[in-house]
């Protein structure tokens, strides 16, 4: 099959008019003969056929203003140099853009020599593709103009005379670290160009460079070497620029899917769920230091709360089972035995070696072998749906480890990986059981999966990184296969590839991509939908426009939250969208700072002296009425179901205010175990401080003992969560406090505890600062706070003096400490001293029913707190009035 292009559509043309119009007022030129003196005075012997430009800045700046007013894009007051930014989401015809540009520029202005500059091999590998299949549509629509373009190759630098003089359209792709050294042969004096350097053949013609992907070619060295092409201009084209020079078109991420020109998006979640009954541990990371090499890893620590996972610093000889308090699971030969820098490496005395990044548990493969089953159930279900209209479905598939796919024997015969099995399995399984997917049978399975991957001598597939002279291969055979891969003809449907396969190669088709890691992934979440978000073609060539047609599904082994989240944060980064302020610039970063003098002002005196004691507190509760109320809720908690892998499906839906998802389907498995009944009641009485006899009294009464089995894990933490809501609620009912004789907050604290924020929305600017103790701000969370401020501030008639109590301002209660929100001397008739907490719960006065559990705990027990102060009243208000 052969794809098709579209010459008309409008917001292509838009990028493509935002540069020809930058030159608006420059003359058609003819064959410009430059013969440029060096600084000796010597006459180079190059006849080129440059590009020469007869606007000056001024005009230049003029072009530029008015194409950015046309565009929606704040007028530049100068030029940035002659460098200009266009932003074009990934999928939405970047590369096809800038080479018509090419074409619309020497069709106006007779522009003919071109530098496209990319960072690297996957890229420029891309670029000539593009340059290849999109040849015969331009010279249909530029009457067949002469144009040349090829790959800079250093062992044919003689390519570059034809290049300066040859009067046709000239366009030369070249990878940065070709000439951004100094011992770079093209930067060297050769005897094929009269022992002339070869980057002059360039620098002669005045090139207008296009670089692809700006934002990895920003350092000084790859800047400088930009420069020194000796540019016309500069056209700078990316997603996700990190410097917009002269910013002339914008269709960010957001534009492109509103306006439906890349796929939408939706992620598969595939996680473990109440499985922490496996000892699991992983290597974050390995620090070396003059004295001693220590190491990070992640492990599952017994709490107060169950079990968490933690990272924790480990040292040899550091033995897990006393770093995970106890945890029965680590008591046998977790101890480290060597941290390896030089290989990344740690070793416990089990013989249980971790590569950095890697993580070690039982569910490592079973999560890895679910998504592979999520990857084909949907790639099926799309086949299903899409062969119909003609359209061929792919799924893309990155591992960190090509042996994980294929392997080799000890005579060097090619074995399959375990990825490579399970998917045979799986898709046999599949299509052999659903009656749906039956009729999609007679292609040998093993044509329908395969690897593209880096080989070594002997032709054995092999790791790298990307960027080595190993991957042009690969990425060459990728690019041609492009449009094979779309053909309904080739049985091939499912790609894997090495991680290094992020950036330069993408297929309309990829309607799937799942990442299958054992070790941690760092690529981004733009870098790995990049590869499916084009929109979908036909057997034709033709591209549907067709919304339910359009779906980019990633099985992802994290919650949708994650992946939303890092996405979201990505696109703030990345493209300047705000999405909801999750990242904050350290510009808006501010010191608290307290009034001068306000220590001696009497109005705060006299209410610090009333607010300023100590207490502690004594419970009182009926240990059968525990029993009885606690064997109750443990009896009707919720059912204890065995480990499970769950894959939760949702739509990434982008729009204005962010990344919003909805929810389309989940799916799960159990897993098959075998668990080593613990401790119940120990693991129980740790977390509860009971007796042995009270929780057992608790258990028998509950008759749940037998769900103990199914999941120990599971079955002990909800146990413990039911009894302490019990046990809160019972001792928050008998709670007593008393003044702890001499103790209180002592005023030093205002100035010892330093205190930065961010200014935001709920930030009160103090206009008023002699009514508080603040000189400017006071660090507000919330709507009804700031609300609160303001009326203190200017209520002159009854609100004498108020301040927000700091955080360090705390009483103790049974579910830990609480801070109450406001000191406020009012007067009227009477002055009177008021504490008080402000909560909106949408009702005409505060309904304590409606505040989470534990708010409401611990505002019960600041009434009975403020119960010991003499003259001061505690109350719970939404606004000042009602106090």
């Amino acid at each position: 099959m052969k794809l098709t292009f579209e010459s008309n559509l409008g917001y292509q043309q838009d990028a493509i008019r935002a540069i020809v119009d930058l030159f608006e007022g420059q003359t058609l030129c003819d064959s410009d003969y430059q013969y440029n003196l060096n600084e000796d005075g010597v006459l180079d012997l190059i006849a080129g056929v440059g590009n020469r430009l007869v606007l000056d800045e001024s005009q230049i700046l003029a072009n530029l203003q008015k194409v950015q007013e046309r565009n929606d894009i704040p007028v530049s007051e100068k030029l940035s140099g002659m460098h200009f930014s266009i932003e074009m989401e990934t999928g939405t015809g970047k590369t096809y853009v800038y080479l018509r540009t090419i074409y619309e520029l020497n069709r106006k202005y007779g522009f003919r020599k071109f530098v496209i500059v990319v960072p690297s091999v996957p890229i420029r590998e891309g670029v000539l593709k593009n340059l290849q299949i999109t040849h015969d549509h331009f010279q249909t629509l530029y009457d067949n103009v002469p144009i040349r373009y090829y790959v800079y190759d250093r062992n044919k630098i003689s390519q570059l005379r034809g290049f300066a003089t040859g009067n046709n359209i000239e366009v030369l792709v070249i990878n940065i670290d070709s000439f951004a050294k100094d011992e770079n042969v093209i930067n060297k004096p050769n005897d094929k160009l009269n022992g002339q350097e070869p980057i002059r053949f360039i620098r002669s013609v005045n090139p207008i460079v296009i670089v692809d992907e700006p934002q990895n070619m920003e350092s000084e060295k790859r800047i400088a070497a930009i420069a020194n092409l000796n540019p016309l201009c500069t056209l700078r084209y990316s997603a996700t620029h990190r410097n917009k020079y002269n910013l002339i078109y914008s269709l960010n991420p957001v534009k492109a899917y509103d306006l439906g020109l890349v796929k939408q998006i939706e992620v598969d979640s595939v996680l473990e769920e109440n499985s922490m009954n496996g000892a699991s541990v992983s290597l974050d990371a390995i620090t070396v230091s003059k004295t001693r090499v220590t190491a990070k890893v992640t492990i599952d620590v017994n709490g107060k709360d169950g079990v968490k996972r933690k990272s924790v610093t480990v040292r040899p000889g550091d033995d897990l089972y006393k770093l995970s308090n106890g945890r029965e699971l680590y008591r046998n030969g977790y101890i480290v035995e060597e941290i390896d820098a030089a290989n990344e490496c740690i070793t416990f005395t089990n013989n249980l070696t971790l590569s950095q990044g890697e993580r070690r548990d039982d569910l490592n493969d079973a999560i890895m072998k679910f998504q592979i089953r999520r990857t084909i159930e949907e790639h099926l279900r799309k086949e299903q749906k899409l062969n119909k209209l003609g359209i061929k479905v792919l799924s893309l598939f990155f591992i960190d480890r090509v042996a994980n796919y294929r392997s080799y024997d000890e005579q060097g015969n090619a074995v399959k990986g375990k990825f490579a099995i399970w998917f045979e399995e799986i898709y046999n399984e599949l299509v052999a059981v659903m009656p749906a997917y039956q009729g999609m049978t007679g292609i040998p399975i093993e044509k329908i999966h395969n690897g593209y991957f880096s080989q070594d001598k002997k032709g054995h597939l092999k790791d790298t990184s990307g960027e080595t002279q190993a991957d042009d291969d690969t990425y060459n055979l990728i690019m041609k296969d492009k449009e094979t891969l779309l053909d309904m003809a080739s049985p091939l449907r499912f790609i894997f590839s090495h991680t290094a396969l992020r950036e330069g190669w993408d297929n309309p088709n990829v309607f799937q991509i799942c990442t299958l890691n054992e070790t941690k992934s760092d690529i981004k979440k733009r870098q790995e939908i990049g590869r499916g978000l084009r929109l979908a073609v036909d057997q034709n060539g033709v591209r549907c426009y067709e919304r339910n047609v359009n779906s980019l599904t990633v099985i992802a082994n994290e919650s949708y939250n994650d992946f939303a989240k890092a996405l979201q944060n990505e696109l703030k980064e990345d493209c300047g969208v705000d999405f909801g302020n999750r990242i904050k610039p350290k510009r808006d970063r501010v010191s608290v700072k307290y009034r001068k003098g306000f220590e001696a002002d009497p109005r705060f005196l006299e209410i610090w002296e009333r607010i300023k004691a100590k207490t502690t507190y004594r419970v009182h509760y009926d240990t059968e009425a525990l029993i009885e109320q606690a064997a109750k809720e443990v009896k009707y908690m919720p059912e204890i179901t065995a480990p499970t892998i769950r894959s939760i499906k949702t739509k990434l839906v982008l729009h204005d205010n962010g990344v919003g998802l909805e929810y389309t389907g989940n799916k799960q498995a159990a897993i098959a175990s075998e668990y080593t009944i613990p401790n119940v009641l120990g693991y129980i009485q740790n977390r509860t401080e009971l007796t042995r006899s009270t929780i057992m009294q608790i258990m028998v009464r509950s008759g749940r003992l037998d769900d103990m089995a199914i999941n120990p894990q599971l079955f002990m933490d909800t146990v413990v969560d039911k009894i302490k809501r019990v046990l809160q609620n019972l001792m928050i009912d008998g709670i007593e406090y008393h003044k702890i004789g001499g103790s209180e907050y002592e005023m030093r604290l205002f100035e010892e505890q330093e205190l930065e924020i961010y200014v935001n929305d709920y930030t009160f600017r103090v206009s008023n600062p002699d009514k508080t103790i603040y000189e400017e701000f006071v660090p507000l969370d919330s709507d009804v706070e700031w609300q609160f401020a303001k009326d203190c501030e200017t209520n002159n008639d009854q609100i004498k003096f108020y301040f927000k109590l700091p955080s360090w301002f705390k009483i103790p209660t049974p579910i830990g400490s609480y801070n109450p929100d406001w000191a406020v001397v009012f007067e009227d008739d009477k002055r009177i001293y008021f504490v008080a907490e402000t909560k909106d719960t949408g009702t005409p006065k505060v309904d304590l029913d409606k505040l989470h559990p534990s708010e409401k705990q611990k505002i019960l027990c600041g009434m009975a707190h403020f119960k010991q102060f003499e003259n001061l009243e505690y109350r719970i208000v939404s606004k000042v009035s009602e106090l």
